[in-house]
């Protein structure tokens, strides 16, 4: 496949702050002069996927917890403080972003939602907020209610985050995950018209999928009107039905069983995504407690700087092999 851009060093060392990829410190960086952390919340939500409006077990991979294994939960007072305090091992910055994490944080009425948003959007040290959601619970009221506040906190962000995980049916059927890909399509059209900036999900080593159908996802999304993407592997969890399945066929189940085969993957998917998108997670925080599979991945840190080695040393980047006709 031919380059269409060859980036230059001076380009990725000063836009993309050294990074062979445009990440959200970098995009932190040049639009609010800082970085930005997040400070995961946990609003008392739950799911359609949990309630028994589509389902009783929630996605195949998801846990107890709904995602948000280490969002802290806003029904106490103080939630935002000991969400920084947290943090309390890195260095911040002056301002932080409000992330509502656990379960569905659009599956409420109106009201409570209005409640929960204001309550971050207030907060002093927030720059903006993230809203983990699903496609299908994007309510014409919901969007309306976005487009408001967007209205209202002109100096604050409001971002939406959609689970795809995958564009392929068969794979979301057998995660479970509970709409078909023209919903995707629809609510992004929706948020596209409000201009409430999109971030999706996408999971890589789900069963049943090579190498080709992984990227058919990434050049699929490079076509959307996606501002943003979380890539990482899949994590297989102790109290989950996936976890489950494991235990009794480990080879059903899907993953990356070793580090290098993880970021032959990623690099790959890096390698053709669309260089504007910022990229918001490489390789996700499962809870040491519940991983079951892949161990090595609970080493973030070293998953990250192999990553970078091995991107620098193969000179490769964001969006190598990437063009609009792909």
């Amino acid at each position: 496949m031919a380059r269409p851009v060859e980036l230059p060093f001076n380009f990725i060392k000063q836009n993309w702050h050294g990074k062979p990829y445009y990440s959200l410190d970098a995009y932190c960086k040049n639009t609010y002069g800082e970085k930005l952390y997040k400070v995961a919340l946990d609003a008392g939500m739950t799911c359609p996927n949990r309630d028994g409006t589509k389902g009783c077990r929630g996605c195949i991979f998801c846990s107890a917890g709904g995602s948000g294994d280490f969002a802290v939960s806003l029904k106490e007072g103080d939630a935002f403080e000991r969400g920084i305090s947290a943090l309390s091992g890195k260095k911040t910055g002056r301002r932080f972003i409000a992330y509502f994490q656990a379960y569905t944080n659009t599956y409420g009425p109106i009201s409570y939602l209005e409640k929960v948003y204001r309550l971050a959007l207030d907060a002093p040290l927030t720059a903006g907020i993230s809203i983990a959601t699903r496609p299908d619970c994007l309510s014409t009221p919901v969007i309306e209610l976005l487009r408001k506040l967007k209205e209202e906190y002109p100096s604050k962000f409001i971002w939406i985050e959609l689970g795809l995980q995958t564009i392929h049916e068969d794979t979301a059927a057998f995660i479970r995950r509970g709409y078909p890909l023209s919903c995707f399509e629809e609510s992004v059209k929706l948020l596209q018209h409000a201009k409430i900036p999109v971030i999706v999900h996408v999971i890589l080593g789900l069963q049943g999928e090579d190498t080709k159908k992984m990227l058919s996802t990434i050049h699929y999304l490079n076509a959307q009107p996606v501002w943003g993407i979380k890539l990482q592997l899949l994590h297989i969890l102790k109290g989950t039905d996936l976890g489950l399945l494991w235990e009794k066929s480990p080879k059903s189940c899907g993953s990356f069983t070793t580090l290098e085969q993880y970021l032959e993957i990623l690099i790959n998917a890096l390698e053709h995504l669309r260089p504007d998108m910022v990229v918001h997670r490489l390789t996700g925080d499962a809870p040491k407690a519940l991983l079951l599979f892949p161990l090595w991945s609970a080493d973030k840190r070293r998953v990250l700087n192999t990553l970078h080695k091995q991107m620098k040393e193969h000179s490769s980047y964001q969006g190598r092999f990437w063009s609009e006709a792909t």
